[in-house]
């Protein structure tokens, strides 16, 4: 079966109708919270075109996907970002289908990372430097997670020596998951897990937290301080981001003298900042975006290649491409104990 060759599903309110089609297909954000897919030409690579790096380009083909907090902001129409087609995909495994490089040949199977997230597409050039090979002695859907894990321990590093430290993780969402576990191989003495969600805490011992509060029904600062013997946490992450983000509860959360690392991707502008306790407490900021493609990604997925991280306990669904309205729907409403959902494209039953 040719690339440009696909056997696809649509499913409608009579039932799962078959077609076959010879296009390519991509998401559309039609309005909030509806998504649809549609026919575009097949991508075709220039033998001259170089990617944004001056290196040669790839035509890359999703197959095992999964979606992410920062998705969620294109799918419910958000003002954060301009919408465009194709989005919002950005975690993803598949297979190199052409070059006009030297890295990658036809064939090669990767994990790849669209630019701007436009990867909700069945094919799309890449620049090649955008790629890096994928760990065999595991599940491809676990290699998968040396995306987004790649990306917390980026923002990791920037922090002091976390061995012996004490940390609370604000969020515990799929990101929040991975920093447990990630600060926990990293020596943290406690990490305190904190969310809204009680279906969400119920995973995080699993994934490394030593302790959880349910900020819903306890005062968050109180709770830690019980469980650190009236000390406030040396390090607090906030992974929750977006219009949600929980930056005050954070300054709260921080002893004197912390450090607070944002993590989840804030609102261009956030109102009522407590500034004046973050600059009385003496507070540490520390950022993370765009993660290194030579080091952080390949970390991660060493990492996971050695087993020093689990993650079977944040996968949690599975969807075919055809119901990625479905999919999408029960990431943003965090129904069912939702933590990483997995979306299969077609071409990963025609590999």
């Amino acid at each position: 079966m040719t690339a440009s060759r696909i056997d696809f599903f649509f499913r409608d309110i009579h039932g799962i109708s078959f077609f076959r089609i010879s296009s390519l297909l991509v998401s559309h954000l039609v309005a909030p919270g509806k998504i649809e897919l549609i026919e575009a030409p097949e991508p075709v690579l220039s033998p001259a075109s170089r990617g944004a790096t001056g290196q040669g380009e790839i035509i890359f083909q999703p197959e095992t996907t999964c979606l992410c907090g920062s998705d969620l902001p294109y799918f419910i129409g958000s003002d954060e970002w301009e919408i465009e087609i194709g989005h919002s995909l950005h975690e993803m495994i598949g297979t190199v289908t052409a070059t006009n490089g030297q890295r990658w040949k036809a064939g090669d199977r990767v994990l790849a990372v669209p630019v701007m997230q436009l990867g909700l597409m069945e094919r799309f050039i890449l620049d090649e430097t955008r790629a890096i090979p994928i760990a065999t002695n595991i599940p491809e859907e676990h290699a998968l997670m040396a995306q987004p894990l790649g990306t917390a321990l980026f923002a990791l590093k920037k922090l002091p020596n976390l061995l012996d430290k004490t940390v609370a993780v604000v969020g515990q969402g799929p990101m929040g998951q991975l920093m447990n576990a990630a600060l926990s191989n990293m020596g943290a003495r406690e990490i305190i897990g904190i969310d809204l969600l009680e279906s969400r805490l119920q995973i995080s011992p699993s994934m490394g937290a030593t302790a959880t509060i349910c900020n819903l029904h306890t005062n968050p600062v109180e709770a830690a301080r019980e469980i650190l013997k009236g000390e406030l946490p040396d390090i607090v992450i906030e992974a929750v981001g977006h219009a949600d983000q929980q930056l005050n509860l954070c300054i709260e959360l921080c002893r004197q003298a912390g450090s607070i690392l944002v993590f989840g991707v804030p609102p261009e502008t956030i109102d009522q900042v407590r500034l004046r306790d973050l600059v009385f407490k003496n507070i540490t900021i520390h950022s993370s975006i765009n993660p290194d493609f030579s080091r952080d990604f390949p970390l991660a997925m060493q990492w996971l290649a050695e087993g020093r991280i689990d993650v079977i306990p944040i996968i949690t669904h599975r969807f075919p491409l055809v119901d990625i309205q479905q999919a999408f729907e029960l990431f943003r409403d965090r129904r069912d104990g939702v933590i990483k959902v997995i979306v299969e494209f077609p071409a990963l039953h025609h590999a």
